[in-house]
C-alpha cells in the first residue's frame, strides 16, 4: 500500500448546521486542480450537529478527499473552530474559508504558488454576485469584496498563527475577529501579500427582510476591536461617520419629541419630530438608491430604515459599555 503524503496545505472549514452550504464548499474542493492528496481538509462542526457529521462523511465515502470532521464539544463561534482547526492541522499551510464559499478550481494552487515565493499570509480575492436589485442585506454582504482581509479567503503559514495567538476567541460571532487578525500580523511585522488569483464565490444566502437588523449585534464587536487595535481601527476600518451621526440623530431627535411630548411642551416636540423627520426622508433616501419603489421592496426598506438606527446605536452603546472603551 503506497503511504500517504503529508499535505502541503490543510484547509479549515468552521460550519454551524448547513449540511447542504457544507456539502457545496466541500465539492467546490473535490474539483480542486491539485491532487487531493496534496491537502486535507478539516470540518469543525460548531454545532456539533449529526447532519453535519452524516454530511461530511457521505462527501467522505464518495471522493478521495483526505477529510477530517471535529466536533466541537460547545458552540462557540467561528475563532474558536478555527484555532481548533489550524491546532490540529498537520501541514504547515492553513487555508481558511466558510462553509457558504465555493473555491475557485485552481484556489489552492495559488496559493502554493505564492507560498512556494515567499509569502507568510495571503489575503485571496472574494467575489459576491448579486441580483439587479439587491436587499439591504445582500448590499452588506457584497462589502467583503472591498474588505481588505477576510477569513473566508486566507491562507497563513502555521508560524504566523503562532507568532500571534491564533485567533481572538472574544470575536464570538462571524464579525471582526479578521480584521483582529489582520491587525495582529501588521503588528508583528508580519506582511499581509494580496493574491487576487487564489478566488472564491460567496452566494448570498436567501434571508427574511429583518435579516439586516438582526446584524446590528455586531456593532458591539466593532467596540472590542477598537479597544484592542485603536490606531489600527482608525486607519483601516471604513469610516461610516455620516451613515452614524445620522443615526444619531434619528434616535436623539426621536426621544427628544417623546420626552417633550410628555413634559406637556407641543411646540418643542413638534419641531424635534420635525429633524426625526427630515432624517429619516434622508436615511430612506440613501437605501433606496440601488432599489426600486415596488412594494416588495419598498416597505422592507422602510420599516428597516425606521428600526435600524435604535438598534445600531443601542449596540454601540453596549458594546463601550461592555468592552469599557469610549467608542460610539
Amino acid at each position: 500500500m503506497k503511504p500517504m503524503m503529508e499535505p502541503i496545505v490543510s484547509v479549515v472549514i468552521p460550519t454551524y448546521k448547513r449540511p447542504q452550504l457544507l456539502t457545496r464548499c466541500l465539492d467546490a474542493l473535490i474539483a480542486q486542480e491539485m491532487a487531493p492528496d496534496a491537502f486535507e481538509v478539516i470540518v469543525v462542526d460548531d454545532g456539533n450537529d449529526a447532519d453535519t457529521r452524516a454530511a461530511v462523511e457521505a462527501v467522505a465515502a464518495r471522493s478521495a478527499l483526505n477529510l477530517r470532521y471535529l466536533g466541537q464539544p460547545e458552540r462557540r463561534g467561528p475563532a474558536a473552530a478555527r484555532n481548533r482547526g489550524w491546532r490540529a492541522a498537520k501541514s504547515p499551510v492553513i487555508g481558511f474559508t466558510d462553509d457558504d464559499c465555493i473555491p475557485a478550481p485552481d484556489w489552492i494552487s495559488q496559493a502554493v504558488e505564492a507560498f512556494r515565493n515567499g509569502a507568510q499570509v495571503i489575503s485571496g480575492r472574494v467575489r459576491v454576485p448579486l441580483r439587479d436589485q439587491p436587499t439591504e442585506y445582500e448590499k452588506i454582504t457584497s462589502l467583503l469584496e472591498t474588505a481588505e482581509f477576510v477569513t473566508a479567503n486566507c491562507f497563513c503559514r502555521r508560524a504566523a498563527l503562532e507568532a500571534v495567538g491564533g485567533l481572538e476567541e472574544r470575536f464570538d460571532i462571524a464579525w471582526r475577529e479578521d480584521s483582529d487578525l489582520q491587525f495582529k500580523f501588521l503588528e508583528k511585522g508580519i506582511p499581509i501579500e494580496k493574491r487576487p488569483e487564489a478566488l472564491i464565490l460567496h452566494p448570498v444566502r436567501t434571508s427574511p427582510w429583518w435579516a439586516s437588523l438582526k446584524d446590528e449585534r455586531k456593532n458591539a464587536y466593532d467596540a472590542l476591536l477598537y479597544k484592542r487595535h485603536p490606531r489600527l481601527f482608525r486607519e483601516r476600518i471604513p469610516r461610516y461617520l455620516g451613515l452614524v451621526t445620522l443615526y444619531y440623530a434619528v434616535v436623539i431627535s426621536f426621544l427628544v419629541g417623546v420626552g417633550l411630548g410628555l413634559a406637556g411642551e407641543p411646540r418643542g416636540a413638534s419641531a424635534a419630530f420635525g429633524v426625526w423627520a427630515v432624517c429619516m426622508v434622508v436615511l430612506v433616501g440613501m437605501r433606496l438608491q440601488r432599489s426600486d419603489w415596488a412594494p416588495a421592496s419598498f416597505v422592507p426598506v422602510l420599516m428597516t430604515s425606521v428600526l435600524t438606527p435604535f438598534l445600531s446605536v443601542y449596540w454601540r452603546l453596549y458594546g463601550a459599555f461592555k468592552y469599557r472603551t469610549l467608542y460610539w
